[in-house]
């Protein structure tokens, strides 16, 4: 059954360009945690170019699935997880920009955090990729998905610590601290989002049943 709805070339071709999609997600997350570790803007700045390319390759697949890529049954959940992903690349964007204005305003502690943070991120969406090609090789989905919960658990106990610090920080201004609480409410909601894109890999799983 999978070498029918997987096997054409539109199909192999859509499946490429999903993990492409991801793969850039990937390099955007690591741009990011560089950005952090360095303050180098130059990181900051590749974030929206690799969201612009992320945002043609996630067209390029959405316009191939409704021009017949897949069977109708399975078209809607592959649209659904791409979008789900393109999420993912708007959220760390937001995050990038928030980041931007903060820089060197972080405390050291903060920083440290985050980076752990981003880290996690970045290997979640190593983790992403190996659990949307465990949909084709038969592997088992679940142990790929547990180990994303797992991270995504991490990022929260993580995001627990970091609220209980920031009710402590002394902040100048309304809007520093408005701009602070964004940048680690964007931060660690990536997290969320690339959860609820593993979680859409087992509908898909069970749609192929």
């Amino acid at each position: 059954m999978l070498k029918n709805i997987f096997g054409g070339k539109t199909e192999i071709k859509v499946i490429e360009d999903i993990k492409r999609h991801i793969g850039i997600l990937h390099s955007a997350s690591e741009c990011f945690k560089k950005a952090l570790e360095t303050h180098d803007k130059n990181y900051i700045h590749c974030i929206p170019e690799l969201e612009r390319e992320g945002d043609t390759v996630r067209r390029e697949i959405i316009s191939a699935i409704y021009e017949g890529a897949f069977l109708p049954f399975i078209r809607s959940n592959i649209c659904r997880f791409v979008e789900i992903v393109d999420e993912a690349f708007d959220i760390l964007e937001d995050t990038a920009s928030e980041f931007e204005y903060l820089g060197s305003k972080l405390d050291k502690e903060i920083e440290e955090d985050c980076i752990k943070i981003a880290d996690i991120n970045m290997n979640m969406c190593d983790m992403l990729l190996i659990a949307f090609e465990t949909l084709f090789d038969k592997g088992d989905l679940r142990e790929k998905t547990l180990a994303i919960r797992i991270y995504e658990k991490k990022v929260d106990e993580i995001k627990f610590d970091l609220i209980s610090k920031l009710r402590k920080k002394e902040v100048k201004d309304f809007w520093e601290g408005r701009i602070l609480s964004d940048f680690i409410s964007y931060l660690t909601r990536i997290s969320d989002v690339i959860e609820d894109a593993s979680d859409y890999l087992h509908i898909i799983n069970l749609s192929l049943r």
